[in-house]
């Protein structure tokens, strides 16, 4: 079964030996040129998308519009995205040890973006990749009835191996 990655997680591409994406750095802000009209109302949040060459020639990388779709909130709905504001990589060679990110300025209700699921479809030397997710949130807001779970039941449970589970990732040292 295909499991999404977690925002910071690195993703490894057979069919390119020794390249790598990485979704991180989701995190709330204001973009670089100003709020687009349509985002009235809505709370923007930026996130990077790093690929990096740990193989032994230079790979020609297209990230552009159309190829990275945001969904926020438990039901998954769209996120406005700011193309305007975005920085992308647009047929840039990244070569062996270098990397190559693109930041994407987005907008959504503040309440939905304790959950934020972003799937990237590369383009590799004119070859396309298969899509990957990564999953994560923003933390501006708790979800509602959090508290309630704290106490009891299988919901409680499940929320404490998950959030046992990220700790372990993220801890220094570890496998």
């Amino acid at each position: 079964m295909y499991e999404p990655n977690v925002v910071g997680d690195w993703q490894e591409y057979e069919e390119h030996a020794g390249l790598r994406v990485r979704v991180h750095r989701l995190a709330a802000g204001e973009p670089p040129r100003g709020r687009d009209d349509a985002a009235a109302g809505l709370t923007y949040f930026s996130v990077r998308v790093t690929v990096e060459n740990r193989g032994v020639r230079p790979f020609g990388v297209h990230l552009e519009d159309g190829q990275v779709d945001i969904r926020v909130g438990p039901d998954g709905e769209g996120a406005f995205i700011d193309w305007r504001n975005s920085q992308f990589i647009e047929g840039f060679d990244v070569h062996p040890l270098r990397r190559a990110t693109a930041v994407l300025y987005a907008a959504a209700p503040e309440a939905a973006l304790t959950h934020v699921d972003v799937q990237v479809q590369l383009r590799v030397d004119e070859e396309w990749t298969d899509r990957r997710l990564w999953a994560g949130g923003t933390g501006l807001a708790e979800p509602a009835g959090t508290a309630a779970l704290a106490g009891c039941g299988p919901a409680a449970d499940l929320a404490h191996q998950v959030s046992a589970f990220l700790k372990e990732q993220t801890e220094p040292g570890t496998a």
